[in-house]
C-alpha cells in the first residue's frame, strides 16, 4: 500500500517538475524565470528523498543534502548577479 502512495506522489512531483520547466523556458521575466528554478531545485530534491525513501537507500538522502547546498549557493549567486544588472540597468536609465 505505501509504495502505491509513494508512486502516486513521484508521478505527482514529476507533473510539477514539468510545469516548472516550461515556467522557467517561457516566464515573462527574469524574476519569474528565478522563482520557477527555485521551485524546481525544491521539488527536484523532494523527489530524490521520496525515491530514496522508495528503494530504502540512504545513499539518495546524502545527494539529496549536497543537491540541496549547491542549490541553495546557486540561487544565491543568481540573485546577487541579477542584482548588479539591475543596479547598473537603474543607473543607465538616469
Amino acid at each position: 500500500m505505501i509504495h502505491f502512495v509513494i508512486d502516486g506522489m513521484v508521478f505527482i512531483f514529476l507533473l510539477w517538475i514539468v510545469a516548472c520547466v516550461i515556467k522557467l523556458i517561457m516566464g515573462p521575466s527574469t524574476a519569474d524565470r528565478l522563482v520557477a528554478l527555485n521551485l524546481l531545485s525544491g521539488l527536484v530534491l523532494g523527489l530524490l528523498v521520496l525515491i530514496g525513501t522508495q528503494k530504502q537507500s540512504s545513499l539518495f538522502l546524502d545527494v539529496a543534502l549536497v543537491y540541496d547546498i549547491f542549490g541553495f549557493l546557486g540561487f544565491l549567486a543568481i540573485a546577487k548577479i541579477l542584482e548588479k544588472h539591475l543596479k547598473s540597468y537603474t543607473a543607465d536609465e538616469e
